[in-house]
């Protein structure tokens, strides 16, 4: 049984909540789950007593995991996160890596945190996967969104070029170079269900670029760089650029079939985080999971963030969370 680890993000905000309810979950459809639990054990075990008499289904108990304890220096209310909570999540995820590294768990899941309150802590970065990246020596992270379909088992995988940076800041960062290594990425991934998957990527500007009117990207570099990956991969079947407002109309159909489709593409390649997560949230918000590829180790996370408005009223939905973990344990 592979053992994960999970850090359970912002104590101000639902990561314990939707956590404990989704181990729950894990641990009735697997029988039994090998995870250590990285954060407050004091807070930890507070949550779950405010919890019980609010939540009607399944809440797993904190005893029954080990957990990692790293105390929160006071009491921390929910819904009311700062620069306490966030230098929280910061030493709980660096703790959570460093367990990882350690040959403590297999695999990592880390609940969501908040950028703000990280940067309110001096912590000045985009995210937890610039974090992670920087704690495996500069690893080249990307974030791949993935997800497979209640109705017919289709598994949903869309990959980000360029992640959490401004959109003016996209046509700087998106480079050849860029590109190139995030086809290769998401070929790899999508190999392990698909032998010669199919891949669709779409194009940087409205009607991607419609012969340069409307934009130069593809006609001056994507275009060519797509052309010559289909020559060195003649067995695989790559599509695009593609327009973004039509590429991912075959997921779609793909997602909400009840039999086995071929209209969906095995992979699709996001040139920025919106055009990319506007589909993947329209169509499996509940179901998709944030997984971090270029590690030396497996790292998934749910596709939403820490929910300060919901925190500690036991309304918070653990479907996301639970993917996360199943998927960390089955490909991890």
């Amino acid at each position: 049984m592979s053992r994960l680890v999970i850090a359970l993000g912002d104590p101000a905000g639902i990561g314990a909540e939707v956590c404990l309810r989704a181990l729950a979950r894990v641990v009735k459809q697997r029988g039994s789950i090998d995870v250590v639990l990285v954060g407050c054990r004091q807070w930890l075990r507070s949550t779950h007593r405010q919890l019980r008499p609010l939540i009607d289904a399944d809440l797993a108990n904190p005893e029954d995991f080990d957990v990692l304890d790293l105390p929160l220096p006071r009491e921390v209310e929910p819904g009311q996160p700062g620069a306490l909570t966030g230098e929280a999540s910061f030493r709980w995820l660096d703790a959570a890596v460093a367990a990882v590294q350690a040959g403590r768990g297999k695999a990592l899941v880390t609940a969501p945190i908040a950028k703000e309150h990280w940067h309110a802590a001096g912590h000045r970065l985009a995210g937890q996967t610039d974090r992670l990246a920087q704690l495996c020596d500069g690893a080249d992270a990307a974030m791949l969104f993935t997800a497979v379909s209640p109705h017919s088992g289709w598994r949903f995988n869309t990959l980000l070029a360029t992640t959490h940076v401004p959109l003016a800041s996209v046509p700087t960062g998106l480079t050849p170079g860029l590109v190139q290594r995030r086809l290769q990425q998401l070929e790899a991934f999508c190999g392990r269900f698909s032998p010669g998957p199919r891949l669709a990527v779409a194009g940087v500007n409205p009607h991607a670029g419609e012969a340069g009117v409307l934009g130069e990207e593809e006609q001056r570099w994507l275009t060519p760089l797509l052309e010559h990956w289909r020559q060195q991969h003649p067995d695989r079947r790559l599509l695009g650029p593609l327009p973004p407002d039509t590429c991912w109309l075959g997921a779609a159909r793909a997602w909400q079939s009840r039999e086995a489709t071929l209209e969906g593409a095995d992979g699709y390649l996001a040139m920025y985080h919106d055009q990319g997560l506007i589909p993947v949230k329209l169509l499996a918000f509940d179901q998709a999971v944030n997984t971090t590829l270029g590690l030396p180790f497996l790292r998934t996370s749910p596709d939403h963030g820490t929910a300060f408005d919901l925190a500690g009223r036991g309304l918070a939905r653990p479907d996301s969370m639970e993917a996360a973990i199943l998927t960390a344990l089955d490909l991890g």
